[in-house]
């Protein structure tokens, strides 16, 4: 087992939480205004990065013939509007039938109440009935921006839950990080065991950290 595999089990096995993981991150790693579709769902994984830009989603139909069991696919598009990245039959193809942990996409989403109906592990940044159109588009997307993303996000790791998602940096996949979520979960075990047993204040038990004394 590599350590991001190590990292990944770890977060699952104790539902670290995204508040935890930004915690350890120094309070940085989320992707800003993507929220759960559903209440009450967790989920760790490996990235598996799609792009799409130009209110197309032909790319993304083309990209996720690639995804691979317990991925999150995560969508990021570009100059897409508010129109609806996928919907049902695309969350469908991805979850169920390629085996994917979660979609999580800066866009919105459509058919909103049958991702809710099937409880769907879909993260996103709203609804709209309008969709991308699935036409190619006639000039490539940046170079750049894939390079950039193939480097640092695809293989990076992501975790979702109610609060929204963050992302770990694949400079950040190694032992030094593990150790800070083990620590991360000795420390809430100590704070709440603080307040809850020995009835202190949370001044006392975050700032003032008495239980060190």
């Amino acid at each position: 087992m590599d350590i991001t595999d190590k990292i990944i089990e770890y977060i699952r096995t104790n539902k670290v939480s995204t508040t935890e993981v930004a915690d350890c991150l120094g309070k940085t790693g989320v992707l800003p205004n993507i929220y759960p579709v559903n209440r009450g769902q967790f989920q760790a994984g490996r990235v598996k990065w799609v792009y799409a830009y130009n209110e197309s989603n032909w790319d993304v139909h083309e990209q996720v013939r690639d995804v691979q069991k317990d991925d999150i696919v995560y969508i990021e598009a570009f100059d897409c509007g508010e129109r609806a990245i996928v919907g049902e039959l695309v969350t469908k193809f991805i979850i169920l039938y390629k085996r994917a942990s979660a979609i999580v996409t800066n866009a919105r989403m459509r058919d909103a109440h049958k991702l809710i109906k099937e409880r769907y592990p879909v993260w996103c940044a709203g609804f709209n009935p309008v969709g991308c159109f699935n036409t190619k588009n006639e000039t490539p997307f940046d170079e750049n921006i894939i390079k950039n993303r193939k480097e640092n996000v695809e293989g990076a790791v992501i975790v979702c839950d109610d609060t929204g998602v963050v992302l770990i940096p694949k400079t950040e996949l190694n032992e030094t990080f593990y150790k800070k979520l083990e620590a991360i979960e000795e420390q809430e075990d100590i704070w709440f065991d603080c307040i809850d047993r020995r009835k202190w204040d949370t001044f006392d038990t975050v700032c003032l950290k008495k239980y060190k004394e």
